[in-house]
């Protein structure tokens, strides 16, 4: 027998799928660039694909099998997996896929009539309609970009409702006098959480045609909620990580409306009855709004406590009590 037809003896060997040693004869031609060794590689590549289709089909057999048949014991599976296994590699073999021979002449197209995508022609005006095609993508992109961006502007957002904190409590805390009287709450108090949550008045949400909606705590539009509200970006925590979310607050036709809502939101629920039985104490109220969940800030009762301590905020409000002594 000549060397030829010892390596083509042993590639036919190969075929053999429990056969490993004889995978080397594919190894040595392919480095000699042999084309047989393309042809039995490619077998082998469509016989692990139609391994893959018996093995589904097989697991799914195995769902409505009898667990008490002997035919349905480990035993006989072992087997009927490599029967499987052989008869991908004979039917490969026998070119009854024909999946290996679509392999070979894409890796050989000069034994073929298919040509790659690498080899065709680029001439006449194929660059210049993929010009016009990446032009058209673009425009299209660009189109969308500026819909969203005009989308977004129209939308709500968070304006500045003051030109200065001083500004922010000047107006704010003579309104929370009648309102934090109701629950017992120093208005000092109540002040500090609405410039925690606005940020001194300076992100207050605003409606898409530019209106306040006076939102002064974060009060949040549940399902039994009938006023207006408007849709806006927040950051939550989970875990103690901030997560970027979009969520409804409440809109309300004056701050004085938003602070009466904040009191009779908190009357309204059971949770935050044991809040409400320590307003006394500014610093344990806020910390058990903040146990019964009111915020999900971990820092959320110390950042209102920092305001509520704040030279800012007692400067203001010894100023409005000294006026109001004199009148």
């Amino acid at each position: 027998m000549d060397s030829m037809n010892h390596v083509q003896t042993q590639m036919q060997q190969a075929r053999n799928a429990y056969d490993v040693q004889s995978l080397d004869a594919l190894r040595q031609g392919a480095q000699k660039n042999d084309k047989q060794a393309l042809e039995e590689t490619a077998k082998h590549f469509e016989a692990i694909f139609v391994q893959m289709m018996l093995k589904s089909m097989r697991a799914a057999e195995d769902v409505l099998a009898d667990e008490n048949s002997p035919f349905n014991s480990q035993e006989v599976k072992f087997y009927r997996d490599m029967h499987d296994q052989q008869l991908a590699t004979n039917m490969s073999a026998s070119g009854s896929v024909g999946l290996a021979e679509v392999i070979v002449q894409q890796l050989d197209p000069q034994r073929s009539n298919v040509m790659p995508a690498n080899l065709l022609r680029n001439d006449g005006n194929l660059s210049t309609i993929n010009d016009f095609s990446r032009a058209k993508v673009s425009m299209a992109q660009n189109r969308g970009l500026a819909e969203s961006s005009a989308e977004l502007l129209q939308g709500p957002q968070k304006k500045p409702g003051f030109e200065s904190p001083e500004e922010f409590v000047r107006n704010l805390l003579p309104i929370a006098q009648q309102a934090a009287e109701k629950i017992g709450l120093d208005p000092k108090a109540m002040v500090a959480q609405a410039a925690v949550e606005t940020g001194w008045g300076q992100y207050l949400i605003h409606s898409g045609d530019g209106q306040n909606s006076h939102n002064l705590f974060g009060v949040k539009a549940s399902r039994g909620w009938q006023g207006e509200k408007n849709y806006i970006d927040t950051l939550e925590f989970e875990g103690g990580t901030a997560q970027k979310t979009k969520a409804p607050f409440r809109a309300y036709g004056s701050f004085e409306e938003s602070m009466n809502d904040y009191v009779n939101f908190l009357q309204a629920s059971p949770r935050y009855q044991q809040a409400l039985q320590r307003t006394d104490d500014p610093a344990t109220y806020f910390n058990e709004l903040q146990k019964s969940g009111y915020a999900t800030d971990p820092a959320y009762a110390d950042k209102v406590m920092s305001v509520y301590n704040s030279e800012r905020l007692s400067a203001e409000s010894n100023k409005l009590n000294t006026m109001r002594s004199a009148l």
